[in-house]
Parts: C-alpha cells; sequence; structure tokens
C-alpha cells in the first residue's frame, strides 16, 4: 500500500501526503447512454466533487458463462473511468462482485447464482472459482488506470455492504486478496451501514472500513470513532435520495434536509459520495427487486432516485444545495456561476399522441417464442438458462367434474416467482402472483382433459439480502386442488435478445422527428408490458405506478422516422404519448423516511 495515493494516519485522510477530503458522486455508467457519460461527469464536477463512484455490474458484461465479458460499447469501463479524468474526477471503482444497487440479482449472473449448491457470498469454490475468472478479465482494465500509473482510480472496494448479508470474514479475506493478486494497489476499503451491527459481519482488521447510510451521520461518525480508531470516517453512499417500487409512491427528499445531514459529516471531517449524485435508468430487464418477508417489492425502471442531477441530466435543487457543502468543505463560500451550457434544461421532443396499432394475441406468441422443453416437473428460468423474460408453462390436467355438472376446483401453483397468467384450454381465467399463488384461482371443470396454459414473468431478481439470487419461474409444482399436474413442456420467451423479426410483430406506434432530442413516453390506456424504440428495449411500464412516463434519451432518438413498439400483458391500450416532463408519480415523504433511519 505504500504507493497508494491515498492513506491516513490518526483518522486523518490523506492524498499524495496531503490533508484531503473525499467529496463524491455516484454514477453508474451501465444506467447512463454513453453518449451522456462526459456530460453526467462534467455536471458532478460542477457540484463540487473531486470523484465519481460506480459499482460494476458483472451481469451487464457476461450474461452467459460462455462468451467472454464484453467491455465494448455500452459497457465500455475504461473509457467511462477515461472521461471521468478528462474531467479531472477521481475514481472509486466497487467491482463486488456484489453490487445490490437494485439492479438485477444483486449484480450477479443468474448462471452464476443458479448453480446447483452454491452457496453465495461464502468461501465456496462453486462462487468464488467463477469471480476469480471473471475478474481476470475485470481488473486488468481497473489497474491499468490506478493513480500509481498515472491514472484516475484511487481507491477500490472490496465486495459490498457484507455485514447486511454474512459473517465469513475468510471470505472478505480472499476478496480482498484477490484484488491484491490481480494489481490493485491502491487503497482498498469495505462498506457497510452505520451501526455496530453491520461492522460486525463486514469489517475486518487492517481494512479501512467506510459507512453506507442516510441519516444520522454524527452518530455513525461517533460509532467509528468507537470501532475503527484512527480511520478517517467516509460515508461512501449518503443516501440523498430513495428508488421506488411499483404499487408504491415516488420518493423525494428535500434538498435542504439533505444538504444539512451532508454538512453535518462534513464538519466533523468526513468523507462523503452521494448516492447517487445521477442515477439513471434500469434500461431493459435490469431493474432488480426488493422482498419484505412476505412478496417481492420490483424496481421500477426509472432510478432517477431524486439525485441532484436528475434522469435526463437537468440540474434540480438539490445539485445546488449540495454544491454550496461541497464548496463550502474546500473553503469557497462565494459561489460563481455556473455555464450557461450546464444550467440549460435539455432538448425535448414536442408533445404528441399516436395512435397504437394492435398486435398479436398474447398467448399465442408465447406459444411461438421458441422451442418447447419437455420435462416431468415444471423447469425454472436457470434450468431454462434463461436470465430475464417469460417462460409458457403448459400441460395436461384433468378438471374434477362430470359432463353436465361442472365443478370448481382450486388452481395453486408453490413457489411461484414472480406473475403468472393462466389460461384453460385458451380461454384467459386470471393472474396469480407470490402472494396468491397458494391461494390459488378457481377453475371449472367436467372431469375432461383440459389443456393448462401458464405465462410466468420475470418482475426482476432480487438484490438484497438473503433471498437474493433465489430462482424463478415455477419452482414448487402445479395442483389441482391437492393433486400435483405432471409432464410439463416450457417455451423460454426471451425477451432480452429479441432482434427485429419479433419486434416487428408487435403493437406499434410511429412518429418523425426533426432531431434527436429527449421525450417521455407514456402508455396511459395500457396495463403492464414492456416497451422498444428503434429496436431498443426501453423497460417495463406498469399501470399501478408510481412511473408513468419512461425516458428516452435523445441517443435513442433519430431524425427521420422512429419506430415504438410494446408488449402488452393485461390491457391492450390505443395510444402511444411522447410527453415533454417526467411523470414518477405521487410522492410520500414518510416512506424515505423511515427508509433512512439506521436499523
Amino acid at each position: 500500500m505504500n504507493n497508494a495515493v491515498l492513506s491516513y494516519h490518526d483518522a486523518v485522510l490523506f492524498r499524495s501526503g496531503e490533508r484531503y477530503r473525499i467529496l463524491a458522486g455516484a454514477i453508474h455508467y451501465f444506467r447512463v447512454h454513453p453518449d451522456h457519460w462526459q456530460d453526467r461527469l462534467r455536471k458532478l464536477k460542477a457540484m463540487g466533487a473531486n470523484t465519481v463512484d460506480t459499482y460494476v455490474a458483472w451481469n451487464f458484461h457476461q450474461p452467459s458463462p460462455d462468451i467472454a465479458p464484453d467491455f465494448s460499447g455500452w459497457r465500455d469501463l475504461g473509457r467511462f473511468i477515461d472521461l471521468a479524468a478528462e474531467e479531472g474526477l477521481d475514481v472509486i471503482v466497487r467491482p463486488g462482485p456484489y453490487i445490490c444497487a437494485e439492479w438485477d440479482n444483486g449484480g450477479f449472473p443468474a448462471w452464476l447464482t443458479g448453480t446447483p449448491g452454491i452457496g453465495l457470498r461464502c468461501l465456496d469454490p462453486l462462487f468464488t472459482d467463477p469471480i476469480e475468472q471473471w475478474f481476470d478479465h475485470l481488473l486488468p482494465i481497473i489497474a491499468s488506470r490506478q493513480a500509481s500509473v498515472g491514472g484516475p482510480v484511487v481507491a477500490v472496494q472490496i465486495e459490498n455492504e457484507y455485514g447486511s448479508y454474512g459473517d465469513d470474514h475468510h471470505y472478505i479475506r480472499w476478496n480482498r486478496r484477490a484484488l491484491e493478486e490481480r494489481g490493485i494497489t491502491e487503497m482498498l476499503f469495505t462498506a457497510d451501514g452505520g451501526t455496530d451491527y453491520y461492522l460486525d459481519g463486514g469489517a475486518i482488521d487492517g481494512t479501512w472500513a467506510t459507512a453506507t447510510l442516510g441519516s444520522r451521520g454524527d452518530e455513525a461518525v461517533a460509532t467509528w470513532a468507537r470501532r475503527r480508531p484512527g480511520e478517517p470516517f467516509f460515508n461512501v453512499e449518503f443516501w440523498g435520495g430513495w428508488f421506488d417500487h411499483w404499487g408504491e409512491h415516488h420518493h423525494v427528499r428535500d434538498a435542504a434536509e439533505a444538504a444539512a445531514e451532508v454538512r453535518k459529516m462534513l464538519d466533523l471531517d468526513g468523507s462523503v459520495c452521494i448516492y447517487m449524485a445521477h442515477g439513471g435508468t434500469n434500461f431493459g430487464l435490469r431493474s432488480g427487486s426488493n422482498h419484505n418477508g412476505s412478496r417481492i417489492q420490483p424496481t421500477v425502471t426509472s432510478y432517477d432516485s431524486d439525485a441532484p442531477i436528475a434522469e435526463n441530466g437537468a440540474l434540480t435543487p438539490k445539485f445546488h444545495a449540495l454544491r454550496r457543502e461541497f464548496l463550502r468543505a474546500q473553503g469557497i463560500e462565494e459561489l460563481t456561476e455556473l455555464p450557461q451550457e450546464l444550467l440549460a434544461e435539455p432538448a425535448v421532443l414536442p408533445a404528441q399522441t399516436l395512435p397504437l396499432a394492435p398486435g398479436p394475441e398474447l398467448l399465442a406468441l408465447a406459444r411461438a417464442a421458441g422451442a418447447p422443453v419437455p420435462n416431468v416437473r415444471p423447469l425454472s428460468f436457470e434450468q431454462l438458462g434463461l436470465d430475464a423474460g417469460m417462460v409458457l408453462y403448459s400441460a395436461d390436467a384433468v378438471l374434477p367434474g362430470k359432463p353436465g355438472t361442472p365443478t370448481e376446483s382450486a388452481l395453486r401453483i408453490t413457489g411461484l416467482n414472480d406473475r403468472a397468467y393462466i389460461w384453460v384450454d385458451g380461454a384467459f381465467v386470471g393472474i396469480l402472483d407470490d402472494v396468491t399463488a397458494a391461494e390459488g384461482l378457481k377453475v371449472t371443470g367436467k372431469g375432461a382433459p383440459v389443456k393448462l396454459e401458464i405465462l410466468v414473468e420475470n418482475l426482476g431478481r432480487i438484490n438484497y439480502g438473503p433471498l437474493t439470487g433465489h430462482g424463478k419461474g415455477i419452482l414448487g409444482g402445479v395442483l389441482v386442488n391437492q393433486r400435483y399436474t405432471f409432464n410439463w413442456t416450457q417455451t423460454p420467451v426471451r425477451l432480452a435478445e429479441w432482434g427485429p423479426a419479433e419486434i416487428k410483430q408487435l403493437a406499434g406506434a410511429e412518429f418523425v422527428a426533426e432531431q434527436a432530442a429527449d421525450s417521455y413516453l407514456a402508455l396511459p390506456d395500457s396495463g403492464k408490458g414492456f416497451v422498444w424504440i428503434n429496436g431498443f428495449l426501453l423497460g417495463r411500464y406498469w399501470g399501478i405506478g408510481p412511473q408513468q412516463t419512461l425516458y428516452v434519451p435523445a441517443p435513442l432518438i433519430r431524425a427521420g422516422s422512429n419506430i415504438i413498439k410494446v408488449l402488452e400483458l393485461e390491457k391492450t391500450g390505443t395510444v402511444v404519448e411522447l410527453r415533454e416532463s417526467a411523470d414518477l408519480g405521487a410522492t410520500d415523504n414518510s416512506e424515505i423516511a423511515a427508509a433512512l433511519l439506521p436499523a
């Protein structure tokens, strides 16, 4: 560690021997269109930050174990780091391999977590061997950009919030060695919640322990002084906003209140990273889920997070409030005017309402989505090699009853993850989810065989807590009353892999743009589904909110004709709206206040 640019002594942080404070903001390259990377980094610098922090999402780079990790185009982590250097920012990299981040599966590839018998986040070779192979590809990109060799990378995180999950300190030390053996020589650190409980599980001797919290920073500083004497306090995740789940309120946090909390920590000589400085978007099928102990809580497509730099790159009141605190911490009381190009609102397409031409019937589309895979018992997504999307399960079953005297039975699913659309002999009979599946729904039979078809949708893999890595699909079985149904076929619907042929058949709308500009797409009379624009899978929409519009960044729009395609699952709509501003839903500050309190 002697050649590391960051060091500490007697609870004071130094950079190249000079007293220093990290004033950082988190921006995830995988949530921001690469054409916007430099703009967002430049705005972070203008906020008074000296450092950008990013996670690395393994499943973004290697969706299959049969192919080498991809670091090109949108996945070019090296270019993102280089752009940060051009803007005069240091870089903190958090390679996990677990990242949480409200990202699908906490960043783990589904092929990894689906390995039979694997122990996640512990010293299990089934887990650590693939990580070593992943690190062999990833870490040279980071190591070659360290400050010791003239690059901007000044620190690298070991694992992530491990004290919230486990207590295998042998695994944490292994993770540290894995980084060091692959050339990481800059400051290494762990990150955990701001109380003794989290430090007990995640912190190790001889490694800088940092905090993640959104309130009571002064209490956390005192905890660190007691538990980690000699180490400077760094809140590597200050939750200046919060994320949203479908079916809940949109979370916002008062700018002045967030800035006051930051000031507390800075006045106590702490360092701070704003999570998120710019949240971006969970494009495609990459939004994760939480679980509250009784039901899954899928995260919305937007990751705006009420951040100081909004989802579209606009500077919010929170930006200016935090800029004031960051500059004050550098001894600058008089704020200078920012350049007009940074203050200007991003260009937006004119609002318009477009007719939505109908597409194929959902069941017919799912039946034709691929080759059926037979098995006696239902197969999970993982057994089918499917990361995200949907699976159509089909089997013949006898529903109790007699000709002329139909009888009601309960159709139940055990181990349903996450949401099932059900047909009997081609007639739609209802929806079950992870809560209602055990009780089931009523179906009517006459004692004769029927065709059961169950389309299961993956709402996003759990990214936090003991259920991280939980499988998708039908993990148990399907019962008619108490009797299991066997001999199924499974048809994977690989939405993330769909190309022009598959997308072309969907419901659609078309518009002409004079030039590329941002837009906000809404489907006001539709139910739930997925949207593509010009062949790019924008993400999920759902009428239950809170999110009502999907952000469409300008690089996805082309001058001339643009094509929108929609796969609707529940209620076919008739129009698509292009709006001029975002609608992320009704707010409730009480929810974020509770979320920010440490356990």
